[in-house]
């Protein structure tokens, strides 16, 4: 018999019990899909961080603890290194530092969340993220060095409402007020709210101290090299751009493995939906399988064709899974672009093969055992069926 008439048959088959069989690839659809959502997370945020950090931020930064502490390192460096850094500028080739402390501002809603981010006044905006452009109002000048003032990046504005001349509140006893809008930029700016660094310090209790300190080189390629004498000279944590990614991808690899032990479960209960649905239409059409025997049929065909039932059970319920996959991306995108402006989901070549992939793998070690009592039952036995 020819392959095309095995499948139609295993269709056939399958099509008897449409309710049963359409319920049995809905129960794996939802599993593939929940799996290729959660994900996709990983992979649309890794990609977030891979084509937006190489345009901004520093090629080096020095902190206490280095990158343990996360994104938004608290305020526990001393000041005094800026200068000790400074020192070595000739020797290494650093172009500029710039101190930085960081806050982050929490809220039980998701949209009024954002990141306070301090830098001196005088130019450190441009050095550290040098393609922002204002939109509306003014950028931070040397006049603004202890001002109680803001620039707002363009969804952080437009989350928190905020305008030229809108008042922030800090905390209960700072507040300052906006002088300036960026333009639309990347995922990441357009979320930091940038005040003058002698201004966060004192609100946040941190005169003197710092969260970060900003590298600049004359030669990003000597990165990996300078920050290594940094670290040994100061005794302090200095990073560069490629080991922070490193860190950030190392991060997602442990929550993509949490994610799909989550989505796992799921896969498991979609696949022993799968052997019961199977072995369901095995019993039901024992009298079929015996006959068939009768004919001249030989176990290895009965094997192959249970086989083929429950790989074509599962590979529509995965093609059903990565389709509506693909629509909970659509709407997790939708979301994080409302509400951050970055594209948190991406569905890439390799997820959609490990989708379809495990969606066979289910489907065969499913149908294994059905398809083994299928074929070693005697012809007298299964015609004798009722």
């Amino acid at each position: 018999m020819k392959t095309a008439d095995l499948w139609l048959l295993a269709w056939r088959g399958l099509t008897r019990r449409p309710v049963r069989t359409g319920l049995t690839a809905l129960g794996i659809t939802v599993a593939v899909a929940s799996m290729v959502v959660f994900l996709s997370l990983g992979e649309g945020i890794r990609k977030v961080f891979t084509a937006e950090l190489g345009g901004i931020g520093p090629d080096i930064q020095v902190s206490l603890n280095g990158l343990s502490q996360g994104f938004a390192p608290q305020a526990n460096l001393d000041e005094t290194v800026v200068s000790r850094i400074q020192g070595l500028s000739g020797e290494l080739g650093i172009q500029a530092v710039t101190p930085v402390v960081m806050s982050l501002r929490g809220s039980l809603d998701v949209a009024q969340s954002t990141v306070l981010y301090g830098l001196p006044a005088a130019g450190g905006l441009g050095a550290i993220f040098p393609k922002t452009q204002v939109a509306t109002g003014r950028s931070l000048t040397a006049a603004d060095e202890t001002g109680a003032v803001a620039v707002v990046g363009a969804k952080s504005a437009e989350n928190l409402r905020l305008s030229v001349g809108s008042t922030l509140n800090l905390n209960r006893q700072n507040r300052v007020r906006v002088i300036g809008v960026l333009a639309p930029e990347s995922g990441l700016v357009d979320n930091f709210i940038f005040l003058p660094i002698r201004t966060l310090q004192q609100a946040e209790g941190a005169t003197g101290r710092v969260s970060l300190v900003a590298v600049k080189l004359q030669n990003p390629r000597n990165a990996a090299a300078v920050a290594k004498t940094l670290t040994e000279r100061l005794k302090l944590e200095a990073q560069t751009q490629s080991d922070f990614l490193s860190f950030v991808d190392r991060a997602l690899k442990i929550s993509d493995a949490v994610r799909f032990g989550i989505s796992l479960i799921a896969l498991i209960v979609g696949g022993l939906a799968v052997a019961n649905t199977v072995m369901m239409g095995v019993f039901e059409r024992t009298r079929e399988f015996g006959t068939l025997r009768a004919m001249g049929a030989r176990p290895g065909f009965v094997r192959a064709l249970v086989l083929s039932e429950s790989l074509l059970l599962s590979l529509v319920g995965g093609v059903g899974g990565l389709l509506l996959g693909l629509a909970g991306i659509w709407a997790v995108n939708l979301y994080t672009q409302d509400l951050a402006g970055i594209d948190a989901a991406a569905l890439t070549p390799p997820l959609t093969a490990l989708a379809l992939g495990i969606s066979l793998l289910l489907g065969l070690l499913s149908g294994l055992l059905p398809a083994r009592s299928a074929a070693r039952m005697p012809i007298t036995e299964a015609l004798g069926r009722v």
